[in-house]
């Protein structure tokens, strides 16, 4: 794809804002600190390339009064941690044209052409001079556009970066500054910055920091993560939605009134089963699969209505390959149940004291983006699926009609995956993946053909 860059600009709130530091809670700390994209594709039916530009440029200067932390930067204070300088530096806005068509993407599926279609973020710079937000713009020949960002996990996770954008889009669209959701930004209610509490009590989120196996006869994971990695994104409908959960549901001996598998489990359970299938694990291959838990309603009292930060916690789930594969889906669902009904108010908060407790945060951070060793890998023999299923990632408008697509960004890192909503919200799911090149043709062939099976038997 041929896309030339048109220039680079820097937005800034439109007005004076809070400057300061302010502390980041431990759960911002952690996991992915590095930049997360999404990229928006839009069909306008008419429009020239400054009005576009403008309008977007000027209601970014309005959003980021209230979400005045993205304006700022980060800053290490040593030992792994790092707080976060509100100083209205600003964020960047990339101009881009391509010479292509939009249909000459046919459905959108991530491929290396996104790579010029989303920002870069250069991490060979010092941490207090990366941009926390990254936007980039590409017009297309046939008057299409694409509206790509990149957010830094360390200030904000899934929900509050799709509260950013729904409000922007809202800022652009109306050309008001009204807000539907009011950014909530203490992150004291998470104990941000705060002393650890003196406790004899044990840590119940221990288990979720212990990095995940290794294959069999492996001492690390070196290899694996320099192995070439491809995406697929694979559609189920309503009808196998259904019958998977079916299965699960009816497949496992589960406790008396306990609720049933949703859907985000059931699916998760497939994909796990199917995973170690195609990798070809040994019975005995330990497997760890990576689950994101939204806390905000899990604690007592709950959150604030738009808090903003990390509160989506990673709990895992393991198993043997060997019983994912040789018992029935019930099996997988009922471990990944386990871990997320871990997530309370408790494990919350002991969570926090552990690693307030920690000399040193860099052991608990992925830094596989920025080209590191260390740090938790969700690769081979494991996997990592996020689910965007209750995320409002839809239907954005910011004054040119709503998307025709929307994706997940780039997509690289080997058992990297999503679950989204059918974007006709009918029911349908879509699975974004990540998987070794070497592995993916025997995935697809286990993920669909495993439901007919299961089908079949019914």
């Amino acid at each position: 794809m041929q896309v030339t860059f048109k220039g680079c600009y820097t937005v800034k709130p439109i007005e004076p804002t809070w400057c300061g530091h302010l502390p980041l809670s431990e759960w911002d700390q952690i996991g992915t600190i590095t930049h997360v994209p999404t990229i928006y594709f839009y069909r306008p039916s008419q429009n020239s390339t400054n009005v576009i530009a403008t309008t977007l440029k000027d209601s970014l200067s309005r959003v980021l009064v209230p979400f005045y932390p993205l304006a700022g930067r980060l800053q290490w204070i040593g030992n792994g941690r790092f707080e976060l300088e509100c100083n209205g530096t600003g964020v960047h806005f990339i101009e881009a044209e391509s010479s292509s068509n939009l249909d000459d993407l046919g459905d959108f599926s991530p491929s290396p052409e996104y790579n010029y279609l989303v920002p870069s973020v250069d991490y060979t710079l010092p941490i207090h001079e990366l941009p926390l937000l990254l936007v980039q713009l590409t017009m297309f020949k046939c008057g299409g556009f694409s509206i790509s960002l990149t957010v830094s996990h360390a200030v904000a996770d899934g929900p509050s970066a799709l509260h950013f954008i729904s409000e922007w889009s809202r800022f652009s669209r109306s050309g008001d500054s009204i807000l539907k959701t009011v950014p909530f930004l203490d992150r004291k209610v998470l104990r941000a910055g705060l002393p650890p509490l003196i406790s004899l009590a044990p840590c119940h989120a221990n288990s979720a920091f212990n990095h995940p196996p290794l294959l069999l006869g492996q001492s690390d994971n070196i290899e694996e993560r320099k192995k070439k990695t491809t995406v697929a994104m694979l559609k189920l409908n309503k009808h196998q939605v259904e019958m998977l959960r079916k299965r699960a549901n009816e497949s496992w001996n589960r406790p008396k009134n306990d609720r049933s598998y949703t859907r985000y489990e059931t699916v998760t359970g497939h994909i796990w089963r199917s995973a170690s299938k195609a990798r070809g694990h040994e019975k005995d291959q330990p497997t760890a699969l990576g689950v994101c838990v939204d806390s905000r309603t899990r604690m007592q009292p709950p959150l604030p209505k738009g808090y903003f930060g990390n509160a989506t916690l990673d709990v895992i789930a393991t198993s043997l390959a060997g019983d994912l594969m040789s018992r029935p889906l019930g099996y997988a669902s009922s471990r990944i149940k386990e871990a997320i009904e871990k997530v309370t108010d408790e494990y919350v908060r002991s969570g926090i004291e552990f690693l307030k407790k920690q000399e040193d945060l860099t052991r608990f951070q992925d830094l596989h983006a920025i080209g590191s060793d260390n740090g938790p890998f969700y690769g081979n023999p494991n996997l990592g699926v996020v689910s965007w299923l209750t995320l409002p990632i839809y239907e954005l408008d910011f004054g040119w009609g709503k998307e025709v697509y929307m994706g997940p960004g780039t997509h690289d890192f080997d058992g990297d995956s999503l679950i989204l909503p059918g974007p006709d919200r009918d029911g349908s799911l879509v699975v974004a993946i990540c998987l070794q090149v070497i592995h993916m043709d025997a995935f697809k062939k286990h993920f669909y053909e495993d439901i007919v099976e299961e089908s079949l038997e019914d």
